[in-house]
């Protein structure tokens, strides 16, 4: 409880000194909650200050200034973080949360920096090394590597000249079996060792620093017995023990949070492997012993880290990485396997749809990029212009198939999909979102202003979208395709099947006269109201959304921004990430056919689930993530970003697509369309009212979500499927 505060007064140099008023904004700006403690100094780039409110905390004390509620907090580490911040996340436009310059190693948390250290670091107290990631460490690599150790230093005992390796074979196998509170060290040859080399002593092999190619550089000083050890151990040893390695370091990044087992794999490889036999010493740890003589190599403790989630490779996130050739398997197989003879349409259309994941990562990160490194307009125009070219690539695409191939259904499916990431970026989105951040937070506050905006332009944009729709159910003429008596008495009753608004008859009056000037009507207003809301956010009343860029660095560091991705590359990687966009939406839409021809599941929910929500995943992380640093507004703004997307962008383009292209896609839609998206906006409105919720909201709003889910599962597929 905090006692109540006389009431505050706004004098010319701004509100009372310690004011309740000033101590609530400070707690509500202050989202990271150690901004204070690191000197931070909050600043807004082009936005001026907001005036003082007089009547600010005047009745009662928990009362907030509504100046202070509607600002939004963002930390950036620089210049060009905050140019990014400042220009993406504006009303409708697609908010891209990856960082487009490499952070500061002294401001990264130690377990960041653990993450990218290499395993060279001996740990006074490791504290104990049998963990159940240690544990299955050994069941999946341990035992298998440790075996063929064993058995690649038999072959080296076996040819004789190769039992130095052989000896050095049976000291990894023991290491590799178990590796953890081990260490690998590099030891100096005695001087005495080396002025016998000349006489055939040591092994010339990568002697001294470690060469970057299997020959050895002074063959011609070594001796006979020695050169031959080195040729048996490169022909025979090292291939079998480098292939094995790299089958483990492969699948150890792919599983991510093993990735110190692909560091333990490559280091091996590059450095262990290529060193002479005698400057190679194993050697138990213990809790009190560190040894200081000879350079360590190999020290690990850990083979699972949870937190490799985090790791970025130049700024890419690993999933993305690693997610990478899956587009290049997508793209080989679907073109040269055109006749199904290595794999189903069913697995090329899931790879096809997988694949656009990590090229909407890219995409976004192209966005980010460009607009971090550019003025507002530059970033406004491209983020208007490829936000929404994942999904339009994919409806374009579906609706030109079905036009070739005469199938109604790919425009039903199209119209579910444009539904369904409706329905879901209002529901689903904001409502995981609130669900996730209220484990974290009792309560949550955003920006109801804006999020009022946004739900003005949503009914806006339904009813719109939805006006056509409206119209044909009025004046349209019932047609029913099979209909039987029940009562066999001619004036009884009749139960009709397959019935549908015709709106074709009379050779198409009414569609052509009404429905048609209706559609092109609505698809010139809903762009022309984007725009004002547009002008009306960011130039009239850009107060609303009031989000302010805290400069957040230590005192004593200089802190120069290392872009990840420049102008030139950022583009060149826009334009492929999106080539290889339509290549795969390509795939989707040619593969889908047995899937809609085949499956028991309604073509409904299909489009509702699948071809909806699956290019949405990375906006749902980005959701997520804001929701966990208590930036509710940013999260709720993702989803209603791209639900007025798809109903003022995405679906006039798509008309006026129709109009150079003329495809079966007609913007009327059946009820059940309807009907979900209106009272999905309306409950979304009634949620976001009072600027605050909690995670008990945000379920009801899942649970609908998931309620919408089931009716669409257990619908009939459409006519014409």
């Amino acid at each position: 409880d905090v006692p109540k505060a006389p009431e505050p007064r706004c004098d010319s140099d701004g509100p009372r000194r310690g004011s309740l008023c000033s101590r609530h904004c400070a707690a509500i700006n202050n989202v990271q909650g150690d901004l204070g403690d690191l000197g931070c100094h909050p600043h807004r780039p082009r936005v001026p200050p907001a005036p003082c409110t007089p009547c600010c905390c005047q009745q009662h004390s928990e009362e907030v200034c509504e100046s202070c509620v509607v600002k939004t907090t963002l930390t950036a580490e620089n210049l060009v973080e905050a140019n990014k911040l400042s220009n993406n996340y504006k009303f409708g436009f697609k908010k891209w949360k990856s960082h487009v310059t490499a952070r500061p190693w002294e401001d990264r948390s130690e377990i960041v920096k653990e993450l990218y250290s290499d395993l060279n670091v001996i740990r006074s107290s490791g504290g104990s090394t049998v963990t159940c990631g240690n544990v299955l460490y050994l069941l999946l690599f341990g035992w298998w590597l440790s075996l063929l150790y064993v058995l690649v230093a038999a072959v080296m005992f076996v040819t004789v000249v190769g039992a130095p390796y052989g000896r050095l074979c049976w000291r990894l196998a023991g290491y590799f079996l178990w590796p953890f509170g081990k260490v690998i060290q590099k030891v100096e040859v005695p001087k005495s060792q080396d002025e016998a080399s000349s006489t055939g002593e040591t092994s010339p092999l990568l002697g001294g620093p470690v060469p970057r190619r299997w020959r050895p550089r002074c063959w011609a000083d070594t001796g006979y017995w020695q050169r031959a050890g080195a040729v048996v151990w490169l022909s025979l040893g090292y291939p079998v023990l480098a292939v094995a390695h790299g089958l483990v370091c492969v699948t150890a990044w792919l599983l991510v949070v093993l990735i110190p087992v692909a560091k333990l794999s490559a280091r091996t490889v590059a450095r262990v492997l290529l060193l002479p036999p005698e400057r190679v010493l194993v050697r138990r740890l213990r809790m009190t012993e560190v040894p200081l003589e000879g350079e360590v190599i190999l020290c690990c403790y850990r083979a699972v880290n949870p937190y490799y989630y985090k790791y970025a490779v130049d700024g890419i996130n690993v999933f993305a990485v690693n997610l990478l050739p899956l587009v290049l398997v997508t793209l080989v197989l679907g073109y040269v396997d055109s006749h199904n003879h290595l794999t189903s349409s069913s697995v090329k259309f899931t790879l096809a749809l997988l694949s656009i994941m990590p090229l909407s990562y890219y995409i976004g990160m192209a966005i980010a990029s460009i607009s971090a490194q550019s003025n507002f307009a530059v970033g406004a125009v491209v983020n208007a212009t490829f936000g929404s070219i994942t999904e339009l690539t994919f409806y374009i695409t579906a609706l030109i198939k079905g036009s070739r191939e005469g199938n109604r259904c790919y425009a039903e499916i199209v119209k579910s999909a444009l539904t369904g990431t409706l329905v879901g970026c209002v529901l689903f989105v904001p409502g995981l979102c609130m669900v996730i951040g209220g484990i974290r937070h009792q309560e949550q506050r955003f920006n109801s202003r804006s999020a009022g905006v946004s739900s003005a332009l949503l009914f806006l944009s339904v009813g719109g979208v939805f006006a056509p729709t409206l119209f044909s159910k009025v004046y349209g003429k019932l047609v029913c395709g099979e209909c039987h008596n029940v009562t066999q008495n001619p004036l009884g009753h009749y139960l009709c099947h397959n019935c549908h608004f015709d709106l074709m008859g009379n050779n198409g009056t009414l569609y052509y006269s009404h429905v048609q000037p209706l559609v092109y009507t609505v698809s010139l207003l809903l762009p022309a109201a984007y725009l004002i809301g547009l002008f009306f956010t960011l130039k009239t009343h850009s107060h609303i959304y009031d989000i302010h860029i805290s400069d957040c660095h230590m005192p004593g560091h200089h802190h120069s921004a290392v872009v990840h991705w420049s102008r030139w590359r950022a583009l060149v990687i826009l334009l492929l990430s999106t080539l290889c966009m339509s290549a795969c939406a390509d795939l989707a839409t040619e593969h889908i056919s047995p899937i809609l021809t085949n499956s028991t599941i309604s073509q409904y929910f299909i489009g509702v689930t699948v071809l909806a929500m699956v290019p949405e995943l990375p906006e749902i992380v980005n959701g997520i993530q804001f929701a966990l640093q208590n930036n509710l507004s940013l999260s709720i703004e993702i989803g209603n970003c791209i639900a007025v997307q798809v109903c003022m962008l995405q679906i006039p383009i798509l008309v006026l697509f129709t109009i150079f292209y003329p495809t079966n896609f007609t913007l009327v839609f059946s009820d059940l369309h309807v009907y979900a998206s209106m009272f999905s906006v309306v409950l979304m409105n009634y949620i976001f009212m009072d600027g605050k919720c909690d995670y008990f909201q945000g379920t009801v709003l899942v649970m609908v979500y998931f309620i919408l889910l089931a009716v669409y599962f257990f619908a009939p597929s459409p006519s014409g499927c």
